[in-house]
């Protein structure tokens, strides 16, 4: 079973590798994103704690992209290969479909991973920013953890919107707005307090937050963030619930 679910993620992950618009998107966008706005800010210091806007960027970018790889681009490919009959005919295989969702997901972990490792490093070798060795396992169980919650609500998403063309626009307006008011574009400080206590009820800011504490550890306490991971684990579980009772192989349309 373990060869199996390798196998279907490596098969999606060639998918993903093909798709351009998804490699855009979640790859190029975060750096494009990440050079923008250390550009704009310079080294001046933003957010709660007075970081250089670099050290600030660095791990709300980080949860970027683990937003666009595991809950934007899932959601949109699903829909779509949904709509276009692509997952009727995988489910008529003998593969069990566990495998197949446990496939997708892995995938979406891998691309995380990898995106947020060139965004990190990009701001180690470009703006210097540091993580601490003692905070790297901390930084992956982050990644890990918001990675297969968001992977979730992914799938959640996909039960909820019914066509391939609606699942582009219904992401980006769920998307945007988040990461606008989650801490990931603007300092949560700079916000209004209405707008803050909006973001604190949704998993990215405190994915975002969890990355934060991974970042700024100076080796005293844990630079694991458990109320914000045990939250965005929350919303996880949430997600798996709606999906596992409204997930669908057959396309809507032919449904409707």
């Amino acid at each position: 079973m373990i060869g199996l679910v390798l196998h279907q993620a490596r098969y999606d992950l060639l998918t993903f590798v093909r798709n351009r618009q998804g490699r855009f998107f979640t790859v190029a966008l975060p750096v494009l994103f990440l050079v923008i706005f250390v550009s704009v800010f310079g080294n001046n210091h933003v957010g709660p704690e007075h970081l250089k806007s670099s050290t600030y960027y660095v791990p709300g970018i980080a949860a970027l992209a683990v937003l666009s790889a595991s809950f934007a681009n899932l959601a949109v490919s699903i829909t779509t290969q949904r709509e276009l009959g692509v997952l009727k005919r995988r489910r008529a295989t003998p593969v069990p479909a566990w495998v197949l969702v446990a496939g997708r997901a892995l995938s979406a972990l891998v691309v995380s991973l990898v995106v947020m490792a060139v965004v990190i490093a990009i701001g180690r070798l470009a703006y210097d920013v540091h993580v601490a060795s003692s905070a790297l396992p901390a930084l992956a169980l982050t990644a890990v953890v918001g990675s297969l919650a968001f992977a979730c609500l992914g799938y959640a998403l996909a039960t909820l919107v019914s066509s391939a063309d609606a699942a582009q626009p219904v992401v980006l307006a769920i998307t945007l707005p988040l990461n606008f008011i989650s801490g990931v574009f603007i300092p949560s400080p700079r916000l209004s307090s209405a707008l803050r206590h909006v973001a604190e009820v949704f998993p990215v800011q405190h994915l975002v937050a969890a990355l934060h504490t991974s970042f700024i550890h100076d080796g005293h306490g844990s630079a694991i963030a458990w109320g914000d991971l045990a939250l965005v684990a929350a919303w996880g579980v949430a997600g798996l619930a709606l999906a596992l009772a409204r997930f669908s192989w057959s396309p809507r349309a032919s449904a409707a």
